[in-house]
């Protein structure tokens, strides 16, 4: 089967485009057939090896968490799903290729793109998480740094759908987007703590951390100190400030159920990641290049 792969850690030019083992569904695994796959920052934060703590690679290795498909073969034992059944969620053996070993998936809605679909599971399980650590009820005012990318933009929506109010930070091009999505956008870098204030008078409650740049510092500040209601998933140096890295350890029934429901939202049209671009799959070091470039106000989508 065509894949991407590396075998060594590096820029976009570790990724090769060529031929892979297509791979055996073994007792309860669902195989696969690759349509649509969701570029995240997390793929070159792992091809450079900056996540090994938290992800670690087996060379080689072929990129990519979320996809959406059709089932193309059952190992031994499985019920749920049928061959021709159009599913979305995380693969096993990496989705840059025409076939991957299904990890936590889902029926896909009739109504639903698999662009759309592929959109989805990384944005939604993280929001879904981060969001239930940080406890976040309505009243409250939430902090979300990297607002206007395809986890800040689905964190604006579900948490503003929680009753909560979200202050964004983002560059000023993205602040009448995020005025759309419902959120109070703010602009990043110096000065930050002095606008989140003039922006959030009553005070913030909560920081979800999307971006990663010098952000904990004056979250830290906002919140008095205090480092107990703020969570990461971008700044590896987290540590360091108190503050927790949040990367995964969601209970698989949750993350199930969390896609069912996102899917659903999305094909009423009630949650929404646009597509800024789409790849072919050989092309897909240009595409982890724009993601790395950042400033991507949605997602990028590889088509295989």
């Amino acid at each position: 089967m065509k894949a991407i792969i590396y075998n060594e850690f590096g820029g976009p030019d570790v990724l090769t485009f060529g031929e892979a083992g297509k791979p055996v569904p073994g007792t309860g695994e669902v195989r696969v057939r690759v349509v649509a796959v969701g570029v995240n920052p997390l793929d070159y934060k792992r091809r450079y090896g900056w996540v090994e703590e938290f992800y670690p690679t087996t060379f080689p290795a072929v990129p990519g968490l979320e996809f959406a498909g059709v089932v193309d073969a059952l190992g031994d034992g499985v019920s749920e799903f049928a061959v021709g059944d159009e599913v979305f969620g995380w693969t096993r053996t990496g989705a840059y290729a025409e076939y991957a070993i299904a990890g936590d998936i889902v029926h896909k809605p009739a109504g639903l793109s698999f662009e759309s679909a592929a959109t989805l599971p990384v944005a939604g399980e993280t929001t879904q998480r981060v969001l239930g650590l940080l406890g976040l009820k309505a009243g409250e005012t939430l902090l979300l740094h990297g607002a206007a990318g395809a986890v800040g933009q689905v964190a604006v929506q579900l948490a503003v759908a929680l009753g909560a109010t979200v202050i964004g930070t983002a560059s000023p091009a993205n602040h009448d987007f995020l005025r759309g999505l419902g959120a109070v956008p703010v602009a990043y870098g110096d000065g930050l703590a002095d606008r989140v204030r003039a922006a959030a008078p009553q005070g913030v409650d909560a920081v979800f951390d999307a971006a990663g740049h010098g952000t904990l510092p004056p979250s830290i500040e906002l919140l008095g100190g205090r480092t107990d209601r703020i969570i990461t998933i971008a700044a590896t140096d987290a540590a360091s400030h108190g503050v927790v890295f949040s990367g995964g350890g969601t209970p698989p029934e949750a993350v199930r159920a969390g896609l069912a429901e996102h899917g659903r939202l999305a094909a009423e049209g009630r949650l929404h990641v646009p597509v800024v671009e789409t790849f072919p799959l050989a092309d897909a070091a240009k595409a982890q290049e724009l993601s790395e470039a950042g400033h991507v106000r949605g997602k990028l989508i590889i088509t295989v």
